[in-house]
């Protein structure tokens, strides 16, 4: 019996021995430290579509900024930003449901995006309901912003990109007729021109020809062979490289003797393989070139090309430049909230890649913008025209 009860006792104390090497009423390691919590950031960029190369430079220069921005230690104390794109497959009536997924499901602090102005008219409604903080790099209509108070963008806006072309034909180039194609369905084509024109005729120009299209049209031939009759000195296109493509390479076909002038929407290597040397001799209005030379400039061109062997368009400047805005924004606030985000926004004082920025009452940068030239296949840096 007495045997018996020492196994027991022996039992007895090795497993208390065991539960208090297991802790048992040793002091207990101090737990790691939870992680700062992530901050998600939504984006609407078209990685599909008729302008999916728009779409993809402007992924690419965010997803480089972010990354860049996390790896320095992230915002308010360590917390990363976490990006979540949404493709509206270059559709305006896909872009609202993006924008809806991205705020009520996503739960996402602000918004980058969308590219086009179109596009970005129809979420910015919405990301205004919610009060949340929608920056779009690259939409220049200005009804983007004039939607509400929440509404910003990192780029210059079409009354000035139109008036910068109207004066390089006028004083640099010394025209005094033009003639114009405009995408009937577009909000950024039917915007440009309109003040280009306007900015033309102040300056004593003419405008000899206006002719209209739609997105989906294919052949030119018809409203070339007006513009032709019309023997304008230069001819405004405010499109999208994927239609300025076909119209320069049919322009070329019928022999039209007039420079090609257009604006950002130009800005796409597709351009080169859409026109061939049809686009030799063209200009264009752009946000930044990386010709520049600036130690901004410098330094994303070297991390770009590191990253995605390329070299970045204005699409993935802008798109980097608003990146690194919301974060200094957001870094200021001292908060993620919207009002917050909002108004240490609307207070920036910022420089980047395609220049410094403050916002004027609308919420619209105040910012220089370059000429390019395309020469032998490739944009070549002309001038900067400031504000």
């Amino acid at each position: 019996m007495k045997r018996k009860l020492s196994l027991v006792l022996v039992v007895t104390m090795v497993l208390s021995l065991a539960l208090t090497g297991c802790g048992g009423n040793q002091p207990q390691a101090p737990a790691a430290p939870a992680a700062p919590e992530e901050i998600k950031i939504g984006s609407v960029f078209p990685v599909t579509g008729a302008i999916a190369t728009f779409g993809q430079s402007s992924l690419n220069g965010t997803q480089l900024a972010f990354e860049e921005i996390n790896n320095a230690g992230g915002v308010l104390g360590g917390r990363k930003l976490v990006l979540i794109n949404e493709d509206n497959q270059s559709k305006t009536e896909e872009t609202a449901t993006a924008f809806q997924k991205l705020i009520t499901q996503d739960e996402v602090s602000a918004i980058l995006g969308s590219v086009a102005s179109s596009h970005s008219l129809a979420g910015a409604p919405i990301a205004q309901a919610a009060g949340i903080p929608m920056l779009s790099p690259t939409s220049t209509n200005p009804r983007v912003t004039e939607v509400g108070d929440f509404i910003f963008r990192a780029c210059f806006i079409d009354p000035f990109q139109g008036q910068v072309m109207a004066k390089f034909a006028l004083e640099t180039l010394g025209v005094t007729t033009a003639a114009m194609l405009v995408e009937q369905d577009s909000d950024y084509s039917k915007g440009l021109a309109a003040y280009f024109k306007k900015a033309f005729e102040a300056g004593g120009g003419t405008i000899v020809a206006e002719e209209g299209y739609k997105s989906t049209d294919t052949d030119f031939s018809a409203i070339l062979t007006r513009v032709k009759a019309a023997n304008p000195a230069v001819v405004f296109v405010p499109a999208y490289y994927g239609t300025v493509g076909p119209i320069l390479r049919q322009a070329q076909a019928a022999e039209i003797d007039a420079v090609f002038l257009g604006g950002d929407g130009w800005d796409s290597d597709k351009l080169f393989e859409l026109a061939g040397d049809a686009a030799n001799g063209g200009f264009f209005s752009n946000h930044y070139s990386p010709d520049a030379g600036t130690p901004e400039v410098e330094a994303f061109l070297a991390a770009y090309q590191a990253k995605f062997n390329a070299v970045p368009d204005a699409l993935a400047a802008l798109a980097y430049d608003a990146a690194y805005m919301l974060a200094q924004a957001i870094e200021e606030a001292g908060s993620v909230e919207g009002v917050a985000i909002r108004d240490a926004l609307a207070a920036i004082n910022f420089t980047g890649v395609s220049g410094s920025v403050t916002f004027d009452e609308n919420r619209n940068p105040v910012k220089s913008a370059v000429i390019i030239e395309i020469r032998d296949g490739k944009q070549v840096y002309k001038a900067t025209v400031n504000p």
